[in-house]
């Protein structure tokens, strides 16, 4: 596959949403919640052993609720909902408009006036904007993109990618 890197790509740190077994192989995921391909990776990539490190890559131009999308899931994050957030909402991509996602928000026991005023806080859309710009420096050009020992795999989930997932997962 082509290097799409321009840049290294930015190291797994404290800010980064991690999640998986201690110890497993290490996937960095760059993506958006209205991108069916990432939807489709992210059933994928849930059903290995893996440390996932999930990215926020939101393409306005083709998605355009992924970045409100992406500033819910950094605002359910706030309580400590991330995770939850994340799935739901890859779960059920055909709704991602607002009443929606205050629904999801109240199903997952969040307190609306903090979601929402975290949802706009400049702090949330500060780390949404790094995110992106990380992806850029490292030549993300598409969603998703995912990174395996630093190699990227850009767009929907080919059977090289899925073959080497679950190779990279036997060892």
């Amino acid at each position: 596959m082509e290097d799409l890197r321009s840049a290294p790509l930015a190291p797994v740190g404290s800010s980064d949403h991690i999640r998986g077994t201690l110890g497993a192989p290490i996937v960095v995921e760059y993506a958006d919640f209205e991108c069916p391909f990432c939807a489709l990776l992210h059933t994928r990539l849930s059903a290995l052993r893996l440390r996932r490190v999930f990215r926020h890559f939101p393409m306005r131009s083709k998605h355009p609720r992924a970045w409100p999308a992406a500033a819910a899931v950094e605002a359910a994050d706030r309580q400590g909902a991330f995770w939850p957030m994340h799935d739901a909402l890859f779960a059920d991509q055909g709704r991602l408009e607002d009443p929606h996602i205050w629904r999801r928000a109240e199903q997952l026991g969040l307190d609306l006036e903090r979601f929402e005023a975290d949802r706009r806080d400049p702090t949330t859309t500060a780390k949404i904007q790094h995110h992106f710009d990380a992806a850029i420096r490292a030549g993300v050009v598409t969603t998703p993109t995912i990174f395996i020992a630093n190699e990227p795999f850009a767009g929907a989930p080919t059977p090289e990618l899925l073959s080497r997932l679950a190779a990279l997962t036997r060892t």
